[in-house]
């Protein structure tokens, strides 16, 4: 397929405490244009993100269709928190066995992990908390974008609009894809090389973990616990 259609695409986008809101916006802004997205949590409370700002969802898990085109979760601070809290871990594993593709961007897909649903499959995260991807069965791939059959998963952050872009295409097309990114002038020009650890050099990957925090190794501590329970379980 590469026209624009009139019968949109249903995407359920995860809401949690902490996540990251350019996670999410990035992504939507891109596939919004061509589906009809359901803001996904447990109530219909506002969720706060990581820098407080608060997103109303519209649709409880409770309420969420049977059969999702695209299930997606967004990453940030809040991920370890969101991995300990059973209703949305279980809520992934039951949509994810039925939608069409399951994604997501930055940590996001170390939850997804939690759900047990990128066991064997090749993934991406946010360059600081691939320790915590290889934990969760998945297979990290140092890669903005990664398709593994319907798994698609971006990097950090603002790999949110190359993600939507790349499953955009997969769905709908390269024409549409490529008209979508002239739509939202997504030309990126940014004015320091400092956007992985590669070109930003040592210094300032010091000064980056030093906000980052331990993230990583809290989310592997949380992983860890999942896999003591099921092994004590059996």
């Amino acid at each position: 397929m590469d026209t624009i259609t009139d019968v949109p695409l249903t995407m359920g986008m995860v809401l949690y405490p902490g996540f990251t809101l350019l996670d999410l916006v990035g992504p939507q802004g891109v596939l919004g244009l061509h589906a009809k997205t359901l803001l996904l949590s447990k109530t219909r409370d506002a969720v706060q993100t990581e820098t407080g700002l608060a997103i109303h969802p519209t649709t409880t898990f409770d309420e969420c269709p049977e059969y999702l085109d695209i299930l997606f979760v967004p990453g940030g601070y809040g991920t370890n928190e969101a991995m300990k809290d059973e209703k949305i871990v279980s809520f992934l594993a039951r949509a994810g066995r039925s939608a069409g593709y399951v994604t997501s961007v930055c940590s996001g897909s170390i939850l997804l992990g939690m759900a047990g649903l990128l066991d064997g499959y090749k993934a991406a995260t946010h360059w600081a908390c691939y320790g915590s991807l290889a934990a969760s069965g998945a297979i990290p791939v140092h890669e903005r974008v990664v398709i593994d059959r319907n798994r698609v998963s971006g990097g950090g952050v603002t790999a949110g609009i190359d993600f939507g872009l790349t499953l955009l295409a997969e769905l709908r097309g390269e024409r549409v894809a490529k008209t979508t990114q002239l739509v939202i002038e997504y030309d990126p020009q940014p004015p320091f090389r400092a956007g992985n650890p590669r070109s930003a050099g040592p210094e300032i990957v010091e000064a980056a973990m030093g906000l980052l925090g331990d993230m990583d190794e809290q989310m592997k501590t949380t992983l860890r616990s999942r896999i003591l329970k099921s092994v004590q379980a059996a």
